[in-house]
Parts: C-alpha cells; sequence; structure tokens
C-alpha cells in the first residue's frame, strides 16, 4: 500500500495537470514545460523508494515530449471528444484513448525501465452511459496498478495528465488483462465464444 506520506506527495505533484480545463482549441494544444517534466518527474520518483529518480526524469520527459509528439500526428485540435467523434467518422487518423495508450506504451518501453514498471488500465468497461477509457499506468518496480500513476494524454486532449490510479474518481481503473479476461467469459456465457482458452497479455 501506498503510505499516507507518499500518497500526499503523489496528490500535490499530480494537481497542476489533473487541473488541467481542456476548452476548444481551435489549434494543436500546447507543448510541455520544463516545469511540467520537473513536477511529474517528482511524482514518479514518489511512486516508492525503490524508483530510480534519474529513471522518473527519463519517463517524465518522455512522456510529456511524446504526448505533444503525438498530438501533432494525429492532428489534435480540439476537446478529447470532439477529436473521437472526427476519428469515427474518418476526418482524423489516430487520437482515440486506446490509441494513446497504445502509442505511449510503445514509447516508454523502449526505455527498458528497471526500477518502474508499465501497466494498461481500462475503466467504465462495464458502466451504461459511461465512456469507456484506456491508459498507461507507471508502478514502482512490482507493485500493483493501483499503486501507480496514470499517465493520460487523452484526457486533455494532448496535454498531459497525470494523477495517483487510486485517487482518479473520473475513471475507476482495472487492469487491461482483467477487462479481456471479464468479457471473454461474457462472451461465453452468450454463445459467442468457445469456452476454455487463456487470456494472455499480447
Amino acid at each position: 500500500m501506498i503510505t499516507t506520506r507518499r500518497t500526499a506527495l503523489l496528490s500535490l505533484a499530480a494537481l497542476p495537470m489533473a487541473a488541467c480545463v481542456n476548452s476548444a482549441r481551435g489549434g494543436p494544444p500546447p507543448r510541455g514545460t520544463a516545469r511540467d517534466v520537473a513536477t511529474l518527474s517528482l511524482a514518479l520518483a514518489a511512486l516508492g523508494p525503490g524508483v530510480d529518480p534519474a529513471e522518473a526524469r527519463r519517463v517524465a520527459d518522455l512522456a510529456i515530449a511524446e504526448t505533444h509528439r503525438l498530438a501533432l500526428a494525429y492532428g489534435i485540435e480540439d476537446a478529447a471528444l470532439v477529436h473521437n467523434a472526427k476519428v469515427n467518422t474518418g476526418r482524423k487518423p489516430r487520437g482515440l484513448c486506446w490509441h494513446w495508450a497504445e502509442d505511449l506504451e510503445t514509447a516508454l518501453e523502449r526505455l527498458d525501465l528497471r526500477s518502474m514498471t508499465l501497466h494498461r488500465g481500462i475503466a467504465n468497461y462495464d458502466r451504461a452511459f459511461r465512456i469507456e477509457h484506456s491508459s498507461v499506468i507507471v508502478s514502482a518496480r512490482g507493485a500493483a496498478m493501483m499503486e501507480g500513476l496514470v499517465l493520460d494524454p487523452w484526457r486533455k486532449g494532448g496535454v498531459l495528465t497525470w494523477i495517483p490510479a487510486a485517487e482518479d474518481r473520473q475513471y475507476p481503473w482495472e487492469p487491461q488483462l482483467a477487462v479481456h479476461r471479464a468479457r471473454y467469459e461474457e462472451r461465453v456465457a452468450r454463445g459467442e465464444a468457445p469456452a476454455g482458452y487463456a487470456i494472455v497479455k499480447p
């Protein structure tokens, strides 16, 4: 479990980005600043005593730089749900939440992390009238996903949001693999899939 002190540090470090308000811009989102990198680095280092501060800095630097690079590649000019509509109608190539999560995770995997672990979380998959969401979550090495920090480039339309997973009231996170298994079991129960297959991370 995250200690009270560490939880407080994570919450304080998450505030600048979690509190951002995303409005329609009519242009690309702003690039993250050096202060953003420093604040995110602090939040990552606070995940546990075994987290290497230099590695935390590399993750922060890459996450913020990659968010902006992807925003330009996706042609982000609007709030997240507006861009979703453009992707779903073929007017933009990518930029749904799972695109962001997939591409950011791929970039972070290239760092070959030693003191932290990457997770994929899914929220609201079984909640009617709530949008399903997917994101990368980073924890201290070997820690549970819910002890980690959400790195969410989609939520604010190409401006990286970070927040402790356990404190994210907007999105109740569950491990991606658990969601895939639950969906498979539902399909088996409906007779839409054969039983007996193991669902594993690709």
